[in-house]
C-alpha cells in the first residue's frame, strides 16, 4: 500500500508539472527578411529552391496559407510583430542608419509582456527599429554623400561609440541582444547587449567590401565599420549565437526567443559551401543558407530537450525584393508565388508572407489554415497561450488566434478586417473574400514589360480596384465597376480602421 501511494504521488507530480509547462511554453520566432511566400519548396510547386527545414517544420505544424506582415517593408513589420498594432499608426518608412527608435517609451511589447510571466528573453539579429544614438556632432560631418542621395553620412568622430546604446532592445523588454543591427546599414560592427563588441575604427565606401557579391549588388549604405568586417560572417556568427544561447536556457524556466535573420535580403552573400545549391541562381543558393540556419537552431532546441515544450513560429517581415522579376524570367523560380506584386507593393505580393506555427502534441501535425491572419495577431494569440490579461490600450490591432491553432471550434472568420498598407499614398482592406484598394494600382512601382509578357498581366485605369482573392489571387480581374456598392463599404470601413484607434476591443476578445 505504501508503494503503490508513493507511485500515486509521482505519477500526480509529473502530472502536474507537465501541466505547469504546457502553461509556459517556450516561444521562439524565426523572422525571415524578404522572404517570397513562393520561396518555401512546400508553398511553390514549381520552386527552384529546395528548403527541407522549413518544408519539415510546416509538416510538423500549422501552416496558414492566408497570412500577411503589416507592411510591404522591414522596419514597420517589425514594429507591428512586436506591438500587435499597425505600423501607420506610427510611421510608414523605415528607420534609417542611426534612426531614432521607431517606438514610444509607453509601448507595451510582447518581450515585455512575456517578462511579467517569468519568462526570459533575447532578441538575436537584425535589429532595425532605431537607437538613441549619443550623437557628438548631430549633423554629419562627412563631405561624403550618404548612398543615393544627397544626405551626408555621418562619420567616426560624429559619436561617442564608447556609450551604452540606449532605445534599442534592451528598453524594449529584452533581457539579452546581439546583432549587427542591420546587415546593409552602418555602423558595421556587432553590439552586445547595449555597448560594441568592438568600436568601429573605419569608413565603409558604397558598395566595397573586401570580397565579392553573389548575385546584384552589396546594396549596402556606407558610413562607419570595423575594419576588416565581413557580411559574409553575419549570418554564420548569428547562428553560433542563437544556438550558444539556447544551450544556456535553464529547462525549468521559460523563454521567449526573437530570432531576425538578416536574409534573404541583399547582399545576397551565400556562404561558398552553399554556391549551386538550389536552380535560382545566388538568391536561391542564399535561401538555402537560410533554410539551414533555421534548421539549426530547431536542432539545438531538440538537442537540448526543449523542442516539446516550444512554439515555433516562422515568417517573414515582407515579400521579395524587386530582384525576383528578374529571377522569375531567368530560372522560372517565383518568389512571389503566384501573387501580383513584391517588396514594397499593397499588391499581395507585397505583404503575402510565409507563416507556419508548430507546438508538439497542440497543434496537429500538418494542419493548413486558410483563415486571414496577420503578424499583428502574434501578441494577443500568445498573451492568450500564457495567460496573459492585455491591457485596453495594448495590441490595439491584433486578435487571438489561439482556437485556430489548436484546432479548437470557433467563428470564422477571426478578423474582421485586415489593412494593407506601405507608404501614405495606396491602402488596401480585405474583408472575407473582397479587397479593395484606393488607388488604380497597388504597386509603387511598375510591372517591368518583360515581366508583363512573360505573365499576362495588365495595368487598370479606374479610381481604385476591387477583386475576389478567393477567385482571383492573382488579382488579375478588376470588379471595381461591376460593385459600386461593395466600394462605398469598404471605403466607409477602411476610413473607419484609419480614424479610431484599434481594429478590436479587448473585452470582445476571447
Amino acid at each position: 500500500m505504501k508503494s503503490l501511494t508513493i507511485s500515486l504521488l509521482i505519477v500526480l507530480t509529473f502530472t502536474s508539472c507537465s501541466k505547469v509547462e504546457r502553461n509556459s511554453p517556450n516561444i521562439v520566432i524565426i523572422y525571415a527578411d524578404d522572404m517570397g511566400y513562393g520561396d518555401l519548396n512546400c508553398q511553390n510547386p514549381n520552386s527552384k529552391i529546395p528548403t527541407p527545414n522549413l518544408d519539415k517544420l510546416a509538416s510538423e505544424g500549422m501552416r496558414f496559407t492566408d497570412a500577411h506582415s503589416s507592411s510591404g517593408i522591414c522596419s514597420p513589420s517589425r514594429f507591428a510583430l512586436l506591438t500587435g498594432s499597425y505600423h501607420w499608426r506610427r510611421q510608414h518608412g523605415i528607420v534609417g542608419s542611426f534612426g531614432k527608435p521607431f517606438f514610444k517609451d509607453s509601448d507595451i511589447t510582447l518581450p515585455q509582456l512575456l517578462k511579467t510571466k517569468g519568462y526570459t528573453t533575447a532578441c538575436i539579429g537584425k535589429w532595425h527599429l532605431g537607437w538613441d544614438w549619443d550623437f557628438i556632432n548631430k549633423e554629419p560631418s562627412s563631405s561624403r554623400n550618404y548612398w543615393r542621395n544627397d544626405r551626408k553620412m555621418y562619420d567616426l568622430q560624429d559619436i561617442n561609440w564608447e556609450a551604452p546604446i540606449t532605445g534599442g532592445p534592451l528598453d524594449r523588454g529584452f533581457d539579452y541582444y546581439y546583432g549587427d543591427g542591420t546587415i546593409n546599414f552602418p555602423p558595421y560592427a556587432w553590439v552586445e547587449n547595449d555597448r560594441f563588441v568592438e568600436i568601429p575604427n573605419d569608413i565603409f565606401e558604397f558598395n566595397q567590401f573586401e570580397r565579392e557579391v553573389k548575385e546584384a549588388d552589396w546594396d549596402s549604405r556606407p558610413g562607419p565599420k570595423v575594419k576588416g568586417w565581413d557580411p559574409y560572417k553575419v549570418l554564420p556568427t548569428l547562428t553560433k549565437k542563437t544556438i550558444e544561447w539556447i544551450n544556456r536556457q535553464d529547462e525549468n524556466k521559460p523563454f521567449f526567443l526573437y530570432f531576425a535573420l538578416p536574409s534573404p535580403h541583399a547582399p545576397i552573400i551565400p556562404n561558398d559551401e552553399f554556391d549551386g545549391k538550389s536552380q535560382a541562381g545566388g538568391y536561391g543558393d542564399f535561401m538555402v543558407e537560410t533554410d539551414w540556419v533555421a534548421g539549426q537552431v530547431l536542432k539545438a532546441l531538440k538537442e537540448k530537450g526543449l523542442e516539446d515544450n516550444t512554439i515555433i513560429i516562422f515568417s517573414s517581415d515582407n515579400g521579395p525584393e524587386s530582384y525576383a522579376w528578374q529571377r522569375a524570367e531567368k530560372y522560372g523560380h517565383y518568389s512571389m508565388n503566384g501573387f501580383r506584386g513584391l517588396k514594397r507593393d499593397v499588391w499581395e505580393g507585397g505583404h503575402h508572407v510565409p507563416f507556419i506555427v508548430k507546438w508538439p502534441g497542440l497543434i496537429e501535425a500538418g494542419s493548413v489554415s486558410n483563415e486571414v491572419i496577420s503578424q499583428v495577431d502574434i501578441m494577443a494569440t500568445l498573451a492568450s497561450i500564457t495567460g496573459i490579461d492585455l491591457a485596453e490600450d495594448s495590441a490595439p490591432d491584433s486578435y487571438n488566434f489561439k482556437s485556430v491553432i489548436l484546432g479548437k471550434e470557433y467563428k470564422s472568420p477571426i478578423r474582421e478586417a485586415t489593412v494593407h498598407n506601405t507608404y501614405k499614398s495606396i491602402w488596401g482592406i480585405r474583408k472575407g473574400d473582397w479587397l479593395y484598394i484606393n488607388d488604380s494600382t497597388g504597386g509603387h512601382r511598375k510591372l517591368p514589360e518583360s515581366f508583363k509578357e512573360l505573365t499576362g498581366y495588365t495595368d487598370f485605369n479606374t479610381k481604385g480596384l476591387l477583386f475576389n482573392m478567393v477567385d482571383d489571387s492573382e488579382q488579375r480581374v478588376n470588379l471595381y465597376e461591376k460593385y459600386p456598392e461593395k466600394i462605398i463599404e469598404m471605403e466607409k470601413l477602411l476610413k473607419g480602421y484609419r480614424e479610431r484607434g484599434y481594429s478590436v476591443r479587448r473585452s470582445k476578445q476571447d
